[in-house]
């Protein structure tokens, strides 16, 4: 008598979630660690800072990638940029300073992927997660076009959202460089005034 018998397909093992997590925890903590790192070595040169302006637009893509590079600490940028307006055009001046503010906003966005549980348990991120997810691009846009000293918060909760680096970049550029274009305009326009009256 000949029986039946179905042959189990060989069962292949999938690789280790375990192994998988420790390799994605590593590598968040060690972007945390840099951007901590980043944000200690601007704030000890900041006073340092505004010698970069002497060296024209470069020098103004290097203060303003410095001040927006820091998390959660004052750095001179805004400042920097206004100065500069009466003495560099400002049209470039937005430009350089959008280029390098943007630029300096990926550390936010950055320890957004390596500190997502301590960003997580704050009333601020909460706030701004939502309106995050809910607006995306936009909402970067806006948070960033505006004189906000919690955008770092913005920038983070788009890295833990896994918003496309690229789109986040886009939105940051354009409203860090409308920004600095107003800052650069009316520094143009205020020391020429203040000149013209006195």
């Amino acid at each position: 008598m000949r029986t039946n018998t179905v042959e189990k397909a060989p069962s292949i093992e999938k690789p280790s979630n375990k192994k998988n997590n420790f390799w994605l925890t590593a590598a968040r903590i060690l972007v945390l660690v840099a951007v901590i790192a980043l944000t200690v070595f601007i704030y000890m040169i900041r006073e340092r800072a505004a010698e970069f302006a002497k060296y024209g637009y470069p020098g103004i893509f290097v203060i303003t990638f410095m001040a927006y590079a820091t998390i959660l600490m004052p750095a001179p940028g805004l400042a920097v940029v206004f100065a500069m307006g009466g003495v560099l055009n400002p049209f470039y001046i937005g430009l350089a300073a959008g280029a390098g503010g943007a630029l300096g906003e990926l550390s936010g966005y950055l320890a957004g992927f390596g500190g997502q549980v301590v960003a997580e348990r704050t009333n601020i991120y909460n706030r701004f997660h939502g309106w995050i997810e809910k607006n995306g691009f936009w909402a970067i846009l806006i948070l960033s076009a505006l004189p906000n000293p919690f955008f770092d918060v913005a920038g983070v909760a788009a890295g833990i959202l896994k918003m496309p680096m690229r789109k986040f970049l886009s939105a940051v550029w354009v409203g860090v460089t409308l920004k600095m274009l107003l800052f650069a305009w009316i520094g143009s326009s205020s020391i020429s005034w203040i000149l013209e009256k006195f």
